[in-house]
Formats: C-alpha cells, sequence, structure tokens
C-alpha cells in the first residue's frame, strides 16, 4: 500500500483523544505528505518586517526542497522569490541575511532588481528577452510586523487572517521593533511533536522551573479550554480591552490561528526570574498599560508568540526531516533600546533559553520512544491536553482531505 493510502486509512480510523499513529511521527514518507500537501501549500510565518529596515534588506530560508529570499525594494515593499537564479538555477543569496543594492547571482553575475525583474546576463545571444528571466515570485503578506509567505501557486486568501490578527498585534509596533537576540536549535523530533508539546502545559510542573515563575500552568489560559468561563481570564481581557488592547480568545473556523491574551503569574510583568521588568523600555510608545500579561498568537503550523509590555518572544517551526525539527526564537525590544543600559541581554533571553533546551529534551524523548515497536497511540489528557487535542484535530482536517482528493486540493478560504 503506498504511503497516501496508508495514511489516510490510519487518519480515517484513528481514535479521537488519542495521539497519531508511528509513521506519522517517523516515516519519511509520511513527511513528504506534510511537506507537500501542507507546508508546500500553506501561509508561512518567516520573520518580521523589522529584519528589513531599508531598500536592500533581505534574509533567506529555506522551506523543504524550496530556497527563498525576502527582500525589501526601493519603494519600501517587503518581496519574496524562489532563490534560484533563472540561468542555472544556483541560489542567488547564500547567506542567512544581508544588504545589497542589487541581487546578483556569484555563479555567472545574473543581476536581478530588488523586485526581482532581471537587469544584466551578460553574454548572452543577441535577441535575448531579459523580460522572461526575472526570479519567480512567492506570495508574501505582512500583518502587524509580521511576515508569511506561501509556496502554492494559488495562496489562499490571507484576509481572514489579517482581519482577525491585525488588531491585536497594531497596538505593539513590532514593525518598529529590533530583534535584540535570536537562536536556532535543532530538535531531534517531527514537526508535529515539536507543537504538541507546546500546545500543552501539562508537562510544565516537572519541566520548566525558570518558565513556571511567571507563565500559568492552567490550561485556560491558551484559550481552547474554557477560558470564556474563567474569572481571571475575563477580568484581565476586560482591563486590557479597556486600555485598547483587544484581548479576547478568537479562533478561526478551521482552527488555525488564534490569539488572546493571558495574566502572568501574580505580580509577574515579564518573562523573568523574579518576574520584573527584562527591559525598561516599552516595546511599544502606544501602551503603557501595566500588567498586560502576554498575548499568546498562534498559527499552524510554523509560529506561536508570547507579546508582553516589555519586549515580544517569537517562535517559528520548520521542518528539516521526519525526524528534524528547527525552532527559531527571536526576542524583540523597542527599536531605541539599549543593550546594557535598557536591559541585560542574558535576563533577558533565560527563560526562554532554558525552556527551549528542556523542550527540546523533551521530544527528543518522546520522538526516541515513538521508534519502539512496542509504542502504539495513547489517550491525550481532556483535563490538560485540549490544546494538543485541537491541534492533532487540525492536522487531521487539513491533510485528511488532500490526500483523498489525490493531492489536489481545493482551496480554502482561510490562511
Amino acid at each position: 500500500m503506498d504511503a497516501r493510502n496508508d495514511m489516510l486509512r490510519l487518519l480515517n480510523s484513528r481514535r479521537q483523544g488519542f495521539s497519531l499513529e508511528q509513521p506519522f511521527y517517523t516515516d519519511p514518507d509520511y513527511f513528504k505528505l506534510d511537506m507537500e500537501l501542507i507546508w508546500y501549500r500553506d501561509w508561512l510565518f518567516i520573520g518580521h518586517d523589522c529584519e528589513l529596515p531599508k531598500p536592500g534588506s533581505f534574509i533567506t530560508v529555506q522551506i523543504g526542497d524550496y530556497p527563498v529570499v525576502l527582500v525589501r525594494d526601493q519603494q519600501g515593499k517587503i518581496n519574496a522569490f524562489h532563490n534560484s537564479c533563472r540561468h542555472r538555477g544556483s541560489r542567488v543569496c547564500n547567506s542567512d541575511k544581508g544588504t545589497a543594492t542589487k541581487l546578483v547571482c556569484p555563479y555567472h553575475q545574473w543581476t536581478y532588481e530588488l523586485d526581482g525583474r532581471l537587469l544584466f546576463a551578460r553574454q548572452m545571444v543577441d535577441g535575448f528577452d531579459k523580460s522572461q528571466y526575472g526570479l519567480k515570485p512567492v506570495a508574501c503578506e505582512s500583518v502587524g510586523g509580521y511576515i508569511f509567505i506561501c509556496l502554492a501557486s494559488e495562496p489562499a486568501d490571507f484576509a481572514p487572517m489579517r482581519a482577525m490578527i491585525e488588531p491585536y498585534l497594531l497596538p505593539h509596533r513590532l514593525r518598529e521593533a529590533k530583534v535584540a537576540f535570536e537562536s536556532t536549535i535543532i530538535e531531534k523530533g517531527n514537526w508535529k511533536l515539536v507543537w504538541e508539546n507546546n500546545r500543552e502545559c501539562y508537562h510544565c510542573a516537572g519541566n520548566h522551573p525558570e518558565l513556571c515563575k511567571t507563565f500559568p500552568e492552567a490550561p485556560t489560559v491558551t484559550g481552547v479550554q474554557g477560558a470564556d468561563s474563567d474569572p481571571e481570564m475575563l477580568a484581565h481581557w476586560a482591563k486590557c480591552e479597556a486600555a485598547g488592547l483587544p484581548s479576547k480568545f478568537r479562533i478561526d473556523p478551521a482552527g488555525q490561528y488564534r490569539a488572546t491574551r493571558a495574566p502572568l503569574l501574580r505580580d509577574a510583568v515579564s518573562y523573568t526570574m523574579t518576574g520584573k521588568r527584562a527591559v525598561e523600555r516599552n516595546l511599544s510608545d502606544s501602551v503603557s498599560t501595566d500588567r498586560i500579561g502576554s498575548l499568546l498568537l498562534y498559527h499552524y503550523p510554523t509560529t506561536w508568540n508570547h507579546i508582553l509590555g516589555d519586549h515580544a518572544v517569537t517562535f517559528r517551526v520548520l521542518p528539516i526531516s521526519a525526524t528534524e525539527t528547527a525552532v527559531t526564537t527571536k526576542w524583540l525590544v523597542h527599536k531605541d533600546a539599549v543593550e546594557g543600559v535598557d536591559y541585560d541581554l542574558a535576563e533577558l533571553t533565560h527563560v526562554w533559553t532554558e525552556t527551549n533546551d528542556q523542550d527540546r529534551r523533551i521530544v527528543e524523548e518522546n520522538a526516541f520512544g515513538i521508534l519502539s515497536p512496542a509504542y502504539e497511540p495513547g489517550p491525550y489528557s481532556e483535563l490538560h491536553e485540549g490544546g494538543v487535542i485541537q491541534f492533532v484535530e487540525w492536522y487531521a482536517s487539513f491533510i485528511g482531505p488532500r490526500l483523498a482528493e489525490g493531492g489536489r486540493p481545493a482551496l480554502r478560504s482561510v490562511a
């Protein structure tokens, strides 16, 4: 039986509220289907507008088989292109980030404008039409300081996601922030295990001593499980919304993205060992209300986020193989905040650096155990793992119909 039919059979016969069968976490052919039917078809978070501060600023990213470059052009627009020269396919930009007046392929110096047009191709025959050989575009959208791309030839409509999450993001003015620090770790586990671990705090008390000083373990915090009946959450939403900060839990109909604002523990205002501010200067000049907690923003399959009063911590998930996943974390602060004056970098990054490493070990032990021939799907805790159940339901509901339609799914109306 081929992998497509086998995957569909296992999805159709799976037990609700249980983890997935072993091949979903280990099999290279299942991984290829994940890439083809989700990662190459849906909107993916890549980075932030502030990482491209001026014309010519670029960043690169690898999505499975696709190298992509994002660059700000002379008009200030952020463009995304397949990072493959139209001459013989060499990568045009081979560094993670940089600045260039033009994009020049290092192989034969074919030169492209920042809007993708081919400007110069030396020693080609007379009549060579440069206009036919610009860089191939990739769909690109920016919302509230976040850049998303979609590799599909006909991307799903981005407008519904923009309409929902932009009001939450705009007060924090992340377009005007700067990245104080970033790190990328490789977790030796399937991307779905990375997400399942993220989607619950059932494991937090026994594994995250630093995070548990400020972040609540209550399953209502992320909104999926009973947030609208939690008095503390309701009071926090009311306080923040009165200050002009959208806060109530909202989720799109397909379950792919959602946002809510959650309180931190006791008097904590930031993710530090003391709960005190990590950055003296507010992240946004527009937000001065104290104790706003954390804006939690999720978008499957690439990002979860914590946006506080003094800084933001953003996460990007990118699969490498069936058993390897890259997790990139960025700490954003006010563009004028000065390291050593407004913040100490070690204090700013400590909680999530430790938490990320703890999660890496958890995911890797989980992945190692799933390799056992004795593994079989186990039940999620309905009390604490509602977020995991919701993630698995989203995964099954997205990839299942696409498998059934032979890999040619009807495009959805959600981002």
